[in-house]
């Protein structure tokens, strides 16, 4: 990233002063910005009546406060950085699930906040190193460009020279990260009982903590270190991934190896299908693998951490964000798994409510719930999978629809298994922005074995009573339909 010219607007100054000092860390400053959203949003939404009252078509009023509420949305985050950021990021998943005519509007204006995102000023670069490496810092190094290659959600990254000639990533923190990061989640957890609303089962408190926990993990360079070589161990010599090695960690710095190759964002959009899906592939294997190997869940599969080498293994960046996965994970998933593919709707509630997924005291929708997940099933029951961003739309405003009527309101979590639930949200945004179509299950199989059993049994299953309907007297085909809609739904003739 070029650094910020000097003149121009007195706004392009404020931020350019802004970024010269780091994160804007005054709780007063912050949190103008984060309250001005609503109170603007509600200024336009008042000011497109007066429009409509003119004659302006209300389709024309509302996409343009969509445009400009996306926009200012989107310059805030990237402003004040820290979680913000983070939440930018998962807004861009959530814009994925919205209509194209209605997502645009948010698909630019991410595209601004990614290319526009003010770095510091030399002399902040100067200051921040010095603060973690000593006044000599640049001894450190054969070369280094002041000027940021890229930003993090709270630092960011310099192309540099190590003195053995390697080329390095040397990722800083922005000074006042800490405590930007720090008000940032305080107004997390003050938000956190509005989502009483949507999931009025959920602990909303403590999945915010687990969240919040979560994000601080990240402002720890030297966990992230640590974590960078567990996996650089990991996958040392795969002939699939590559984890830059760590050169060097100290305070708020954080040396890797450069890593060159095709931005993912880059293959999203010009990547042919088949190279689109070859990807995709990988993405899952990773995140998948990433457990079996090594304990640890990656917990930040968004496009900007991955590159597509010239060999064409996939570079993994950014390790700040990886969890300790819950031992006990692959049994629960297997024994869900089982009831979901091979039960009836009484053995998946039983299963549900064993991993307390379903409070005991609530009478619950089971049939509801099956016709709702039937879409995820039949990922599994197939081969071959073809994901889409309408595919994810379709999803997500069914298990998002704040109706009462609606069964997954109704449903809960534990605290440890947000990590999880991040990963999996991230990465299907990943999976259908490429529009992968192949083999999926494989690969979301792979490191489970008992849950791939359970599919062979389904498969297994449907395929027999396959062969018995297609081996009967073309005179008995009225009778034959009964078969195929048991064999094919499971047990449990209520399956969607």
């Amino acid at each position: 990233m070029l650094e910020p010219r000097q003149g121009g607007s007195r706004r392009a100054r404020r931020r350019t002063a802004e970024a010269a000092d780091g994160l804007p860390t005054r709780a007063a400053a912050r949190n103008a910005k984060i309250t001005a959203l609503p109170v603007a949003y509600a200024a336009r939404r008042v000011g497109g009546l007066g429009r409509r009252a003119l004659g302006t078509p209300a389709r024309e009023v509302e996409l343009d406060i969509q445009a400009r509420t996306a926009q200012h949305m989107f310059e805030v985050l990237g402003e004040l950085k820290g979680v913000a950021a983070k939440l930018g990021q998962l807004l861009a998943l959530y814009e994925l699930a919205l209509p194209p005519e209605l997502g645009e509007p948010y698909r630019e204006a991410l595209t601004r906040l990614q290319d526009s995102v003010p770095a510091m000023l030399p002399a902040a670069v100067d200051a921040a190193m010095a603060a973690s490496l000593g006044p000599g810092w640049r001894d450190r190094f054969a070369e280094f460009d002041t000027r940021a290659a890229a930003a993090a959600s709270v630092g960011q990254v310099h192309r540099a020279v190590w003195p053995d000639g390697r080329r390095v990533a040397v990722k800083l923190m922005y000074p006042g990260a800490r405590a930007a990061v720090a008000s940032d989640l305080e107004h997390l957890r003050r938000l956190a009982p509005l989502a009483k609303v949507f999931a009025p089962d959920l602990d909303t408190r403590a999945v915010t903590d687990a969240f919040a926990e979560c994000i601080g993990a990240e402002l720890d360079y030297a966990d992230e270190a640590a974590t960078q070589r567990i996996f650089a161990a990991a996958f040392a010599g795969d002939p699939d991934f590559h984890i830059p090695a760590v050169v060097d960690q100290q305070g708020d710095v954080l040396v890797t190896e450069w890593l060159d190759g095709t931005p993912l964002q880059r293959v999203i959009a010009s990547g042919d299908p088949a190279e689109r899906t070859r990807v995709g592939l990988l993405v899952a294997r990773f995140v998948m693998s990433s457990f079996a190997r090594t304990g640890l869940l990656y917990t930040d599969p968004h496009p900007g951490n991955f590159r597509v080498l010239p060999d064409g293994r996939l570079g993994v960046l950014d390790f700040g964000a990886c969890s300790p996965f819950p031992a006990h994970f692959p049994d629960l998933v297997a024994d869900i798994g089982e009831a979901a593919l091979n039960g009836a709707d009484a053995d998946l509630e039983a299963a549900l409510r064993r991993h307390e997924f379903v409070r005991p005291e609530r009478e619950f929708d089971i049939a509801a719930l099956v016709t709702m997940v039937a879409p995820i099933r039949d990922l599994y029951r197939r081969p071959d999978a073809h994901l889409t961003p309408a595919w994810l739309r379709s999803q997500v405003r069914r298990a998002t629809d704040p109706s009462l009527s609606n069964v997954a309101r109704h449903l809960t979590t534990r605290p440890e298994y947000a990590p999880i639930g991040r990963t999996i949200l991230a990465a299907t945004g990943v999976l259908c922005q490429l529009g992968v179509h192949g083999p999926l299950s494989a690969e979301l199989t792979a490191p489970l074995p008992d849950l791939a059993a359970a599919v062979r049994r389904c498969r297994d299953r449907e395929a027999s009573a396959a062969t018995v309907v297609a081996l009967r007297p073309a005179t008995d085909a009225s009778t034959a339909a009964t078969p195929v809609t048991t064999a094919s739904s499971g047990p449990s003739t209520s399956r969607g």
